[in-house]
């Protein structure tokens, strides 16, 4: 609790020992000077337009599914709220597909954070019962990130070891 008020586990301290919490925060941070966080106050405006979407609109029914049918095991107790996730999730990626078919990144012509922070929860959206089948343009969103240059698979064994 002292280095995350809130509680929770996300936590960056900075090199003068302050902390700083939120992962949507911390990515911005990081990303401050790069190419991955643009300066154009609108752009940035988009930026977080889709971080508060992956919050309020995707983290709750996507990941929140995922997280029971994975890691909390889908027993009858769970069954009615984690399809109650459902609806909402789809909901999401009806409006990802949507802007994905018009750009090709969330914000634009260029990846950026917001494309990170979705893609984390998105790309394993069948762990959660979200099949992508019928979502083209969030499928090739997908794999143009998967083929960024810079692009690092997550090692979940060495995560969580």
């Amino acid at each position: 609790m002292s280095k995350n008020a809130n509680g929770k586990i996300l936590a960056l301290e900075l090199e003068d020992g302050r902390f700083m919490t939120e992962s949507n925060a911390v990515v911005n941070f990081l990303a401050t000077g790069t190419v991955l966080l643009p300066e154009d106050p609108l752009q940035y405006a988009k930026v977080q337009q889709w971080q508060f979407f992956e919050q309020y609109s995707q983290e709750p029914f996507i990941a929140a599914a995922r997280f029971i049918a994975k890691f909390l095991g889908l027993s009858e107790e769970r069954r009615a709220d984690y399809e109650s996730k459902e609806e909402g999730g789809h909901n999401a990626l009806r409006v990802m597909e949507q802007q994905l078919q018009q750009t090709p990144y969330l914000t634009g012509t260029r990846l950026s954070t917001a494309d990170i922070g979705l893609y984390a929860d998105i790309h394993v959206a069948v762990e959660g019962g979200f099949d992508l089948t019928g979502y083209w343009a969030v499928e090739v969103w997908l794999e143009r990130i998967r083929s960024e240059p810079r692009y690092v698979a997550m090692q979940w064994s060495t995560y969580f070891a």
